[in-house]
């Protein structure tokens, strides 16, 4: 299917990230993407024994950024997974750029012995006009902190969380405690094709949206990650980004942990 994409204006944005292999980890199997020219963040979370945690989530932000880039610098673009009609142009983009991300993790994990089992979690930004599209596989999140208000954009792909959805009479209490809880029911590179999930929301100067992976949400819990924020307003994004990394080390954790931190000043004119 081909598809004619509109040109629209990028907000005025200003990203940084941070990124550490915690106290446990020998390699750092996070990576994080800033392409301020696409309006384009992401975060992504290897997984996978020898090294194919690092391979698999630098192959998830290369395929991406390629699709972003191409579906933004040409007026025509092929379109391999078809056209979303509940969703934008911007949200097709996006859909589009993580099944080809999965596409390219399961090949390679099919391709070579050494990354068998390996996969990746996503979280994206792509800012367009007035709206932020969000595009996440597995348990890596988005945030958006307004005003001293904050919410969880995304929702993990979890055993615990597919638990809820499907029993909601059930108490939380007993899902948070099970030993299964934190396992991945989605993620890139597992199967040839993945559930990506899309949602777009407003923008407006003085929002700051964040990017994590499990890391840190994993060790520092929203009700503490809402009162950070709310501590660093007026700062700029690179400390705001050490700061959460920090935090998320001074909490214990025990994983990779990287953040990027998006700050939206304004549009363009």
């Amino acid at each position: 299917m081909i598809a004619r994409l509109m040109s629209s204006a990028l907000p005025v944005v200003r990203a940084s990230g941070a990124t550490d292999a915690g106290p446990v980890r020998r390699t750092n199997e996070d990576s994080l993407l800033i392409a301020n020219e696409l309006g384009l963040f992401a975060v992504a979370d290897g997984m996978g024994g020898h090294h194919a945690g690092e391979v698999a989530s630098q192959l998830a932000l290369e395929s991406l950024v390629g699709f972003i880039r191409r579906s933004h610098d040409d007026s025509d673009c092929s379109w391999p997974y078809g056209i979303e009609a509940q969703l934008s142009m911007a949200g097709n983009r996006v859909h589009t750029a993580i099944s080809l991300a999965n596409r390219r993790v399961f090949r390679e994990a099919e391709s070579h012995d050494d990354y068998i089992g390996m996969g990746s979690t996503i979280a994206a930004l792509l800012f367009v006009g007035g709206v932020v599209v969000v595009g996440h596989v597995g348990d890596s999140r988005a945030y958006l902190h307004r005003h001293n208000s904050f919410t969880q954009l995304t929702q993990d792909d979890t055993w615990a969380v597919a638990m809820l959805a499907a029993n909601p009479e059930e108490e939380s209490g007993g899902v948070s405690g099970h030993p299964f809880k934190h396992v991945l029911t989605n993620v890139l590179g597992s199967k040839e094709r993945t559930t990506v999930h899309i949602s777009e929301q407003p923008i407006f100067a003085g929002d700051r949206m964040v990017l994590c992976s499990d890391g840190l949400h994993g060790a520092v819990a929203n009700a503490e990650l809402h009162a950070l924020l709310n501590a660093l307003v007026g700062t700029d994004s690179a400390e705001a980004a050490n700061r959460l990394v920090r935090a998320a080390l001074d909490h214990g954790t025990r994983d990779n942990v990287t953040a990027i931190v998006v700050d939206v000043v304004g549009q363009q004119p």
